[in-house]
Order: C-alpha cells, then structure tokens, then sequence
C-alpha cells in the first residue's frame, strides 16, 4: 500500500454512517451574532454555509436554558421560535454536502444574575466564584459573583434541561449534539474537584463527580442515537478559572467510563493555546488514544503540518489509528472561510483575526474574509 491510499488531513472519513468529504472540523466558536433574543438568523446562515468546506461542523455554543445563558448575544435552542430559526442555518450547511452538529452549553458559575429571570445568582455545583476575569454582562464588564450551588432536587431539571435541548436540535434538523463538558462551563464544574465540594451523591468521589454527566448523556440518548452524540473535553485548560491537582486521575477515568456509550466522537481540547493550569504534565492525543476506544478530534493550536501528523502518526494501514480521526480548528477558520482548500492547495492563510472583533455583533469580522481566490482578484 502506497502512503499516498493512508489516512490523512484531506481524506474522507466515516463517522458513524455520516459521510466527512475530510477530517478537518470546524470548531465551536462564540461569535455573539443572535441577538437579544438569542435567534438564530441568515447572517449566521451564511457564516456557517462559507465554512462548509470541511468534513464537520460544530456550532458555536448553543444555550439549553434561560438560566444557562452567560453570554451577550449567543444563540439558544429552548424555544420554538429558536428551533424554527435554526433550520436556515442547518439547510444552508446541508446544501453543501456538510453536516452539523450543534453544541449544547449551560454557562454554570461563568454566568451572571444580570442574565437571570429576577436576577438571580447563576448556578453551580458548589458556591465557588470565578477568579482572574469579569464576566460581560449586558451593562458591561462587573466581577463574577458567588453562584448558588444547586439543590440535590434541581440537578434532576438541569439533565432534563439539556434532553430537551437535544430533542429540539434534532427537531431543527440537525445531524448529531455536542455535549459541551470543557472549559470551565457547568458540566467541567461538576467533574473537576477545584469546582466540586460537594457531599451528596454528584460530589466527592470520581463515579460521583462523573454522575452529572452521565445522567446528561443517558437522557440524550434517550432522543438521539450514540453515534449521533459527541462530548468535549479540556483536561489541560485553565480558562474560567479551571485546573484541579488530580486532573490526570479525573479525565483519565471520565474517558475510561466515555468507552461504554459507543459515541460518535470524544473531542478534546488538547492544546495549550487556550491557557494550560501547568499542574503536571499535559494529557497529549497519544496518551488518550490508548485509553479512548472511539473516534478522536483534536483541538487547539494547529496547523496543517502538526494536524496531518496527529492523523497519519503510527499508521501502517487504513485500519490502523493514528493520535486522532479529525482535527478541530478554530481561529483560523474564522479568518478563512476557505481553509479546507487553502490547505488542498498550499495556498497562504489570512492573518488570525484580531479578539476585538470577534464580538462585534455585526457582518464585520464575521463573514467578509476573502477567500484566497477572492484575494488574487482584488490584487
């Protein structure tokens, strides 16, 4: 067998039934451009529609509730008018061949009462405030508060919360839901003991910390099926205030118990360009790719030449796994709308786009990089 028959960036790839036209995956990615009500709408649908190039795509996170919002003018997906809004995104995507898979997020102790009906505190496992960072609010930047823990009794509306959400993806036509356990969010609070101090039967020990998201994907899998469902995770990050001293130990059993559900991905942030909590070593895809059973995307950080690396790395045949079976990419997506082919082509990526505006809340920055043929006919 040639190199040239091997796995690699640009090949097709099987997920479950779902035919990727190439492993690379585009990212979810916080672009704050739904609004105050949170709706979905055609600037969204073209944003999504330029990227398809890739094999996948991931929305950016998609809120389950009013109490999971924590952003300013990200999109939700508990409505009626919400699941009717999303269709013109995901028929846009569908159009080119590509299918979609939303993120389902609840915001958790990085939210704020000024979100909240009646202004109340933002939820968590345990009363523990974000440090290091304020949290922007409709009346601007105000310093995070101490969350409410959540009852025993409400942990149960919170999982039914998120099969709902997943019901109503599936309803807005899309191809699978991404549970979004990364980065410091709810579902990472309840699983890090930095975050979780609790005693009852969701704290203390691993299984009981693991149990918050188990319940999560056992209801989603009650509307969807498991090759239809991802979850995110992000072992080595320190964003929100994230970082607990037995890391190692939490994720490498979170993942262990991940292998029984037979998902359709586990994708993990393992680069350290979103910040690392430098507590030891960093979880690397080699290592968890001898403790996962299933498909793997790696996140964060790369280029073409380290992400067709992680992809053919220890290959000797079509069977055999490299690191991982897709590669996420981020920023440089949004800066190049056409990333698949610049990399097809060898052709020079746009500049990654500056963060002030990637929350501009208008078409600026958003869906106006060229692509690289549009580029040579304005030179």
């Amino acid at each position: 067998m040639t190199s040239k028959n091997l796995p690699h960036l640009l090949s097709p790839f099987n997920l479950n039934n779902l035919s990727l036209k190439n492993r690379v995956v585009m990212a979810p990615l916080t672009r704050s451009r739904a609004g105050v009500e949170r709706m979905p709408n055609a600037l969204m649908a073209e944003y999504y529609a330029q990227r398809a190039g890739v094999g996948l795509i991931i929305t950016e996170g998609t809120t389950i509730s009013k109490q999971a919002n924590g952003w300013l003018h990200t999109p939700g997906i508990y409505t009626e008018e919400q699941i009717e809004a999303w269709k013109q995104v995901v028929d846009a995507v569908h159009a080119k061949g590509t299918p979609i898979f939303l993120q389902l997020w609840h915001t958790g102790r990085a939210s704020h009462s000024s979100f909240q009906e009646n202004n109340q505190l933002p939820v968590a496992p345990s009363a523990i405030k974000l440090e290091g960072s304020e949290a922007h609010t409709p009346e601007g930047k105000q310093p995070h508060e101490i969350p409410r823990a959540l009852q025993t009794a409400e942990v149960s509306q919170v999982v039914e919360d998120y099969r709902q959400a997943a019901a109503n993806a599936k309803q807005a036509g899309f191809d699978g839901v991404e549970i979004h356990g990364a980065n410091g969010y709810i579902i990472d609070e309840f699983l890090q003991s930095k975050t979780n101090q609790r005693t009852d039967k969701y704290g203390g020990s691993l299984e009981n910390r693991f149990r918050f998201l188990k319940e999560i994907i056992e209801s989603i899998l009650s509307v969807w099926d498991a090759g239809r469902v991802g979850v995110r995770l992000s072992p080595n990050g320190n964003y929100n205030d994230m970082g607990s001293p037995d890391y190692r130990e939490t994720f490498t059993y979170v993942i262990e118990q991940l292998n029984q559900y037979q998902l359709a991905y586990l994708h993990v942030l393992d680069g350290l360009g979103f910040g690392f909590h430098e507590l030891g070593e960093p979880m690397t895809l080699a290592e968890l790719r001898k403790i996962y059973d299933g498909n793997l995307i790696g996140n964060c950080g790369y280029d073409f030449e380290s992400a067709e690396k992680a992809i053919t790395f220890g290959r000797a045949s079509l069977n055999a796994s490299g690191d991982a079976d897709l590669i996420a990419f981020g920023r440089p997506i949004i800066s190049n709308p056409d990333l698949v082919a610049r990399f097809a082509n060898n052709w020079e990526l746009n500049p990654d786009p500056e963060p002030a505006i990637w929350y501009s809340f208008e078409a600026e920055g958003y869906t106006d990089f060229p692509t690289y043929q549009e580029s040579e006919v304005a030179v």
